[in-house]
């Protein structure tokens, strides 16, 4: 069971106080705090389904592989479409600003073990019902592992013909799936791909991986749909379980497809690279040739472990890149992540909030100055703001800003999710 600490809401009156000291202060440094909060509250997050359950999904028949795995046994995990809502309606209590709701292929309303080439829109409708009443989007996602043609961790690359159009004829009705989502609710629906193709050892031919793979997607994309409501993307991968040795759809490989194919986007995701890798440093050299991207927020740690996002110098960074490029609107946020060792919604609130605070720091820096001391070649004083801007107040425009969304500030939700879990979850078997 959760353990909690009373964390008593801020009085308003302190919190007002605050905030004014706080909005003087950045105005002496050209930034306008009221302005800021309104754009955040405006930018959308996806919050990922698959946390609710550790990416089980409601299929009536499954078999684990391609490289998925949520550690830990943490009790309450949803058993039922029903739970996963409730559970998710509970977290947007604490989450403020937009949302999306992020859905695999797997967590359809499947009455009977079904193929996953026969997927329809019906089987989805309960979700789309649910956005209409909540007012928020969905993105959607393919899923090629967690089944018997997914044994072999090979899918669109399998050297076998039938295995690879089976997926194929999947992927190609998940896309019609995000298209009829999109326009039923009239918001984009992004349509994210990501496979689980590689091999533990060393591959003799590489090459043939990546041709397979490169036909496959040729096949897939080449039915054109109208993007009003709908967006492609790609997701690239350094290395998994079980495919230590190689990735066929590699972050290269996926890069230059999508300089091929203008009209998908690519998918950057943090715990898909090496721990030294600069996620942020990779932002503003795709945006400059690309239209859109999508990224995917997570936390590797020594490999992709998909933990839960907090707010450190990656997620800070990476955040900071994407405001200071100018291009806030090209980039579509999400989150992705399973951590069963905690509380699941908990994951959820943390991962989302650290996000959210990232991002609002990195509105709240003086871009302005900052980018007029490096086009004069001021170095000094570039260093010695950003030095200076770090122990500015952010903690009370993001206090304001919760106060703003009608949204419990500090820790006060704990108390809460301790009800919940004693109420809800914990009956859960």
């Amino acid at each position: 069971m959760i353990q909690v600490q009373s964390s008593a809401m801020i009085p308003q009156d302190i919190l007002s106080t605050r905030y004014m000291s706080a909005k003087a202060i950045y105005a002496d440094f050209g930034v306008d705090t009221e302005k800021i909060v309104k754009q955040l509250s405006n930018i959308p997050i996806s919050l990922n389904c698959w946390q609710a359950d550790d990416v089980q999904g409601f299929e009536r028949k499954t078999s684990k592989g391609g490289g998925i795995l949520a550690t830990g046994t943490y009790p309450g995990a949803a058993r039922t479409i029903e739970d996963v809502q409730n559970d998710a309606e509970f977290a947007f209590r604490f989450l403020p600003g937009k949302k999306k709701f992020n859905l695999h292929a797997i967590y359809g309303n499947f009455s009977e073990v079904h193929d996953r080439r026969d997927i329809e829109p019906e089987h989805f409708q309960i979700w789309v019902d649910w956005a209409k009443k909540l007012g928020i989007g969905l993105d959607f996602n393919p899923t090629l592992f967690s089944h018997e043609k997914a044994k072999d961790d090979l899918t669109l690359c399998h050297p076998d013909r039938s295995i690879r159009y089976y997926w194929i004829e999947h992927v190609k009705k998940s896309r019609s799936i995000a298209t009829w989502i999109g326009n039923q609710l009239k918001k984009t629906c992004i349509n994210n791909l990501w496979i689980p193709d590689g091999t533990k050892d060393d591959p003799i031919d590489r090459y043939r991986y990546r041709e397979r793979l490169l036909n496959s997607l040729d096949e897939i994309y080449s039915e054109k749909i109208d993007l009003n409501y709908f967006r492609d993307s790609v997701e690239g991968k350094l290395f998994g379980l079980g495919i230590e040795s190689f990735t066929a759809g590699s972050h290269e490989f996926y890069s230059n497809y999508t300089s091929a194919h203008p009209e998908i986007m690519l998918c950057l995701d943090m715990g898909h690279f090496h721990p030294t890798e600069s996620v942020g440093d990779k932002i503003s050299s795709h945006l400059v040739f690309e239209k859109e991207i999508l990224l995917h927020v997570s936390r590797g740690v020594r490999w992709d472990s998909d933990h839960v996002p907090i707010w450190d110098d990656q997620l800070r960074n990476v955040m900071k890149e994407v405001v200071r490029s100018g291009k806030l609107n090209k980039v579509h946020l999400a989150l992705d992540f399973f951590d069963a060792t905690i509380h699941r919604i908990a994951a959820w609130i943390i991962g989302f909030q650290a996000t959210q605070k990232a991002l609002l720091g990195a509105l709240l820096e003086p871009i302005k100055i900052l980018k007029e001391f490096e086009d004069t070649l001021n170095y000094t004083g570039k260093l010695a703001l950003l030095e200076e801007i770090k122990t500015l107040p952010v903690m009370d425009v993001w206090n304001y800003y919760c106060s703003t969304q009608k949204v419990p500030i500090g820790s006060s939700w704990m108390e809460q999710l301790k009800d919940y879990e004693k109420n809800v979850t914990s009956s859960r078997k």
